[in-house]
């Protein structure tokens, strides 16, 4: 929803229209993302990072009018061996370059179609790496978002 408010949110003209996937289904499951240096203030720190994550969207094919949002990539679909993928089931909805967050210029506002709420904990993980223990490294998404806020 987000997406479409590009006419009142600025540093947006940038941002993808979020189409219907081109499996034309609904994609519910896990898959792999690896985090981009960006300016987004949710995701500081977390730069190089790769890690399963949930997704669960029918719509979510990013779709952009110019290349121009290259510099502003937050998160892209990776392969098995981290790669960005164009390639189905990694890139679960057909997004161009992979895309799964873009932000804003200022990096205060970051649209996404993964959903990382559905994974701070590993017990929400139907796999984890060992050293995760209790605390999935999404869960610092939202201790960014409480730092920037404090």
């Amino acid at each position: 929803m987000v997406s479409n408010l590009t006419s009142i949110i600025p540093g947006t003209n940038h941002w993808p229209s979020f189409d219907r996937n081109t499996s034309e289904q609904f994609e519910a499951r896990l898959t792999g993302v690896r985090i981009n240096n960006s300016n987004s203030i949710l995701f500081k720190g977390m730069q190089g990072s790769i890690m399963p994550i949930a997704i669960a969207h029918g719509e979510g094919k990013a779709s952009f009018n110019s290349s121009s949002a290259n510099n502003k990539i937050v998160m892209q679909y990776v392969d098995h061996s981290g790669k960005t993928s164009q390639t189905y089931p990694h890139n679960p909805n057909g997004s161009e370059n992979a895309v799964a967050s873009v932000c804003d210029d200022s990096g205060r506002i970051t649209i996404m179609m993964p959903h990382p709420e559905r994974v701070f904990r590993v017990i929400q993980n139907s796999w984890h790496p060992a050293e995760w223990q209790e605390r999935s490294p999404w869960l610092r998404m939202f201790e960014n978002a409480r730092e920037w806020v404090d």
